[in-house]
């Protein structure tokens, strides 16, 4: 193509990329956004717009329905269910008891990451552990400011990228790319949960040890926080809360809680249905699926595919599943309006896998742009290898549209079939690709419009102004590191 063709494509994309990001960190509805700047970047690259809209957009996005809409459902529909039987509630209250106030920031950290790593959706958690951190962190008398990082920092950063196995969106995306499971690359993932823990920890510990040296205690909120269930329905808060997890947090107050019919679980019995989902989902993908015969797969009429590209998405459908039946089974009793939680968990995943659906289409149409061979030539040739281009394309992704599953699913529609061309040209273990691009979409997706960090603020009382410094640096730069260390052990001795 002629050089001022391609400087008018190149900045059609650039145009359009800017309209989508202003326009939706200002509340704009993502499912009309992306189809209309991704028509606008045709329009200026002199390509057919209503066939990129009905043939390039919607193709894609129906493949990304198709493909993860089960988890979606399910893992939306297992939060609801565990919020409202009491048992997230009780999983986090047991944490806290045991560990008290004298370790109240490790105590908030491991709650969440218990509850998220067993399937919990990130946006139930959030409701359900401001409240009881607000609770701790004022008997402490530890800074208020820093209840969001320590919240996100045991929701959002190893549990959702990292821990092997983990049943994160994030974590199941590349498995249809890299023909790869939940368990992919184990040891490089507890390599990197333990540098992120470690190092946010060490962080949180500091910032509240300086506090305490300088006079400043807990302070109690004076906008909104913790009990301020309408913040869930705000606008501004639901569209980017719905491009970054798979959960509506505008059906956080529907459904009825445990307490209206009946006292909260035990221990015991809260977490039975997260190390259901956590055993089963080992026992599908590294037991199971390893030894069945799935040449059928093969035939026209199951889309001509292989076990290996829908195996991991089979793995934690069914690992969620078994986790709602046994919940649902200990927790009758306390599931009083069980129809109305079922019915506001499954509605809780319509708008975010549209939303992020909509992004994906939008990658799409980029990426089948002209002008994209230029940028798609640039993240190639970055160097230090495909890892680090990898890397650096999914960040970018990632951090411009917000969000770690949009930013991820764009980038491996867009680059997933060269990277697997690569990693076989230079003897890289597809597993490792995927432990790196999981983990590279959970870090620049923090920045400030990002729709968890906006929604952890207001649950939380707090602002960018008072909380966001420490945000960063335990779910971005903590991240960054975690995947360095990933990168250079991958690169020297493989995936493990």
């Amino acid at each position: 193509m002629s050089a001022g063709a391609l400087a008018l494509g190149l900045g059609g994309m650039l145009l359009s990329l800017t309209l989508l990001i202003w326009l939706a960190y200002r509340g704009w509805s993502v499912l009309l956004l992306a189809p209309l700047c991704a028509m606008l970047a045709a329009l200026v690259s002199g390509e057919p717009v209503l066939a990129h809209w009905t043939q390039t957009f919607m193709s894609s996005t129906g493949r990304f329905l198709a493909q993860f809409f089960p988890l979606f459902l399910l893992g939306s529909l297992f939060g609801k269910l565990m919020e409202d039987s009491g048992s997230v509630d009780a999983v986090a209250r047991f944490m806290i008891d045991r560990l008290g106030t004298r370790h109240a920031l490790v105590a908030v950290v491991l709650g969440g990451a218990l509850v998220t790593y067993g399937g919990v959706s990130l946006f139930v958690a959030f409701f359900v552990l401001a409240p009881m951190a607000q609770a701790l962190f004022r008997s402490a008398d530890i800074p208020r400011r820093l209840m969001p990082a320590a919240i996100m920092l045991g929701t959002a950063t190893f549990t959702m990228s990292a821990l092997p196995g983990t049943p994160a969106l994030q974590n199941a995306i590349p498995m249809p790319f890299f023909g790869t499971t939940p368990f992919a690359a184990p040891g490089l993932g507890v390599v990197a949960s333990l540098v992120m823990a470690g190092f946010g920890l060490w962080w949180l510990g500091r910032a509240a040890a300086a506090a305490r040296r300088n006079g400043e205690g807990f302070v109690e909120p004076d906008h909104g926080g913790a009990e301020d269930e309408d913040r869930g329905k705000s606008g501004l808060v639901r569209e980017r809360a719905t491009l970054a997890q798979a959960f509506d947090p505008a059906e956080i107050v529907n459904g009825a809680a445990a307490s209206d019919y009946a006292g909260p679980p035990s221990p015991f019995v809260a977490l039975a249905p997260l190390v259901v989902v956590v055993a089963m989902n080992f026992v599908m993908n590294v037991v199971v699926f390893p030894h069945i015969d799935a040449t059928y797969l093969a035939e026209p009429r199951w889309g001509a595919t292989t076990l290996s590209a829908v195996a991991g998405v089979w793995g934690v459908s069914v690992a969620l599943a078994l986790g709602i039946i046994v919940l649902v089974a200990l927790n009758r009793g306390r599931l009083g309006a069980l129809r109305e939680s079922v019915d506001a968990g499954a509605n809780a995943s319509v708008l975010p896998v549209l939303s992020v659906g909509s992004l994906v289409g939008y990658g799409a149409v980029i990426a089948a742009l002209p002008a994209f061979e230029v940028v798609r030539d640039w993240v190639l040739g970055i160097g230090g290898g495909p890892l680090v281009s990898l890397a650096v394309a999914t960040n970018l992704l990632a951090g411009l549209t917000g969000s770690a599953s949009g930013g991820l699913t764009i980038a491996l529609d867009a680059l997933g079939g060269t990277y697997m061309r690569l990693a076989a040209e230079h003897g890289i273990d597809p597993a490792l690709l995927h432990r790196v691009a999981v983990m590279s979409s959970g870090t620049l997706d923090s920045l400030p419009h990002n729709g968890a960090v906006v929604t952890l603020l207001a649950v939380c009382g707090s602002t960018h102004r008072e909380s966001y410094r420490d945000l960063v640096v335990v779910s971005i730069v903590g991240a960054l590191i975690a995947l360095a260390v990933v990168i250079v052990l991958g690169s020297l001795f493989g995936s493990f």
